[in-house]
């Protein structure tokens, strides 16, 4: 996230390409690791509707999922978010890079200059933004494959290749499980194209103030770190365990501060397979459901599952930025 320099036409182009490549290793490396954990919190926030909750937070919802599904069940649906965070991620830091440099022209700054905070606001913001658009299908798709097991049975997609059994609190009855090709062509199949992009508001109020929040809480932590060292120290400076804690710190703002978004996002793609309502019935909006929300729980049901996605945010968003400063810096 260095500042560009005024050189050749090629040199932005071979940025670009290094910021998608560091950002989608990030990312895939991180989702690994905080799958299980995104697999719980969305869990939670598709029973806050329910009249009967199946989990009683997030480590009966582990212990649950670890006992009838195993580790397979732990990471159901990971293909889709491994694809989705390097595309977050390349996505997010290219943007980020290029939205800083539209900053700097607009304003007549020197490109070697460093953005105030607020113009990193408004870059990450705007990165979160254009990220929002790619993620939609891909947390669609991912939502509803984390689902499956608590879905009622007639809600699944016939799969000649999958099979798994219900747990718990509904029974254990095998069923076929539908993969990710399935359930991407199944939305298809009955919404059309534009059915891939339920949820987008909230993907985009999350993103959109999630990329705001994000940057400038990693560049803010961060610089204050680098300047205890020196204070003619920049950006380019930061050692990795900087980069780390000032990510952990950004991971953690990110996510609460937007919880409530994601909440509404997850309970509206998750809504057809757990609550279904038939063709002919409305489709969830994003004010309705966050109406529904409210009514049935109040400000806790908008942060149902909160705790464990901030809390594995911050491990998450550390090795994030941890990698992608790191390979900056070698191969800057």
């Amino acid at each position: 996230m260095e500042a560009a320099s005024d050189a050749l036409p090629w040199d932005g182009a071979a940025r670009a390409a290094k910021d998608i490549m560091f950002g989608s290793i990030a990312g895939m490396v991180s989702k690994v690791f905080e799958h299980p954990f995104d697999l719980t919190k969305v869990r939670l926030q598709s029973q806050v509707l329910d009249t009967t909750a199946r989990f009683n937070g997030p480590i009966d919802c582990l212990v649950k999922t670890w006992k009838n599904e195993g580790i397979r069940g732990l990471y159901r649906g990971l293909p889709a978010p491994i694809v989705g965070a390097m595309l977050e991620n390349a996505s997010l830091f290219m943007a980020y890079s290029e939205l800083q440099d539209v900053i700097r022209r607009v304003n007549s700054q020197p490109l070697t200059q460093d953005p105030s905070l607020p113009q990193l606001a408004l870059a990450g913001a705007g990165a979160g933004a254009i990220t929002s658009f790619l993620l939609t299908p891909v947390e669609l798709v991912k939502c509803k494959m984390q689902v499956q097991m608590i879905a009622p049975t007639a809600a699944s997609i016939p799969h000649p290749t999958a099979t798994a059994t219900l747990d718990s609190t509904l029974g254990s009855k095998p069923r076929p499980l539908p993969g990710p090709i399935a359930v991407l062509m199944s939305v298809i199949r009955t919404e059309g194209i534009r059915g891939l992009w339920l949820g987008q508001t909230g993907t985009l109020i999350r993103e959109c103030g999630g990329g705001a929040a994000w940057f400038t809480t990693k560049e803010f932590v961060g610089m204050r770190l680098i300047k205890r060292r020196g204070s003619e120290l920049t950006r380019k400076d930061i050692l990795p365990w900087e980069s780390a804690l000032s990510g952990a710190c950004a991971g953690g703002v990110f996510n609460f501060s937007m919880f409530p978004a994601d909440t509404v996002k997850s309970t509206m793609q998750t809504e057809e397979d757990l609550r279904p309502r038939g063709s002919s019935a409305p489709k969830p909006t994003f004010l309705g459901t966050a109406r529904a929300l409210y009514r049935a729980q109040g400000v806790k049901g908008l942060y149902a599952g909160c705790g464990i996605t901030v809390a594995r945010s911050i491990p998450s968003s550390a090795i994030i930025f941890l990698i992608y400063d790191g390979l900056s810096r070698k191969f800057a």
